[in-house]
């Protein structure tokens, strides 16, 4: 009989994204295939308290009603478990509980800065600990929204215009609105799960915000807004990585994808696959792929695009180098009409990364 996988489940985090965080970490945990993996439960406070083993998982258990609802797990809360002090913390006492266990794998589950921005798997990289998901720079440069839009226009995929503006830099509204015209949408530089973005349709909007986007970050990116449809391409692998099928995003309580529509029961409806002809959908799982590989993901990674029905194009907009990983989120869906429930999905996932740390 095959050794059991000591797998580390990273979850929670610092970002905005931590509630987030834990609907995926419970999804997968739930999941996996316990016959496979020894599964080690991580949670890394609002603080940055890590959590480990038995702390990790109760940590999940005691904010079970708060999970996946922006905000709801207060700092005081989520730091309840923790019994170091702040002044106590060095490198030798900043962690608490017991992995019980060699790790042979991590599957991080963070989604937003701290966690899907490289910081976390640079800090595996150094400590010889191997990975799901892609490596330090695809995740710096896929969390970073100008940036891989560059990469990505580079490489033949359209993008939106924009602007980039720093918190320190002085803006004149105007020019702004002159370059890219109303509406237009706000969006943090860095930053997932539509946290701080918001659809202007007046200067006093504008205004408003880039205020709320700077509260997240001190990078802001304002895009040409592009009225229709809304689609996500799941792609998945390494040397020869495959766009899963094509999901169309409806939003039903809001204008576009906001966080009410990702996470409000009945927010969107998907419709996977999307009803668009065979010609659109070769050319978007081709631009999806070629970001994929542009970036240099690993794994998987969720493309999101724009259709301008005036122009008939599909332009990039986002990738997600982490995805939303709870039984019902997008790149789970696209597996299973792959013909992979929710653990195949996981084992799969979880094999292609093994096979990468036996190279």
């Amino acid at each position: 009989m095959n050794k059991k996988i000591n797998l580390a489940v990273i979850f929670g985090g610092r970002s905005g994204e931590h509630e987030v965080s834990l609907s995926s970490a419970r999804g997968v945990m739930k999941n996996l295939d316990k016959e496979k993996y020894n599964v080690i439960p991580i949670a890394i406070t609002k603080k940055g308290n890590w959590l480990i083993g038995d702390k990790g998982k109760k940590y999940i258990e005691m904010n079970e009603d708060k999970i996946g609802k922006e905000g709801a797990i207060s700092l005081e809360e989520s730091q309840s478990l923790v019994t170091i002090k702040d002044d106590d913390r060095s490198l030798a006492n900043y962690a608490e509980g017991n992995a019980g266990a060699k790790i042979d794998l991590v599957f991080p589950i963070l989604h937003g800065p701290f966690g899907e921005d490289g910081r976390l798997q640079g800090m595996l990289d150094m400590l010889g600990m191997p990975y799901v998901f892609s490596g330090v720079l695809a995740h710096a440069i896929g969390m970073n929204k100008p940036k891989a839009k560059i990469i990505a226009a580079k490489f033949g995929v359209p993008v939106p215009k924009d602007i980039v503006i720093k918190k320190e830099e002085k803006r004149d509204l105007d020019e702004i609105t002159e370059k890219l015209s109303l509406p237009m949408m706000v969006k943090p530089s860095e930053l997932g799960s539509s946290v701080g973005i918001s659809l202007v349709k007046t200067k006093e909007e504008l205004e408003r915000g880039i205020e709320d986007a700077f509260s997240h970050g001190d990078e802001v990116i304002l895009e040409q807004y592009i009225k229709g449809r809304e689609f996500t391409v799941t792609v998945m692998g390494n040397e020869r990585p495959e766009a899963l099928a094509i999901t169309e995003i409806i939003p039903v309580v809001s204008e576009f994808y906001d966080y009410k529509a990702k996470y409000e029961d009945g927010g969107s409806k998907h419709v996977c696959p999307a009803e668009i002809s065979k010609e659109d959908e070769e050319k978007l799982k081709g631009y999806a792929a070629a970001t994929f590989k542009a970036i240099g993901c690993a794994d998987l990674a969720r493309v999101d695009f724009l259709w301008d029905e005036k122009k008939n194009e599909y332009y990039f907009t986002d990738i997600n180098t982490i995805p939303g990983m709870t039984p019902t989120s997008l790149a789970p869906e696209a597996a299973a009409l792959a013909g992979m429930n929710f653990t195949q999905f996981l084992d799969a996932l979880i094999e292609g990364a093994m096979k990468r740390v036996r190279k």
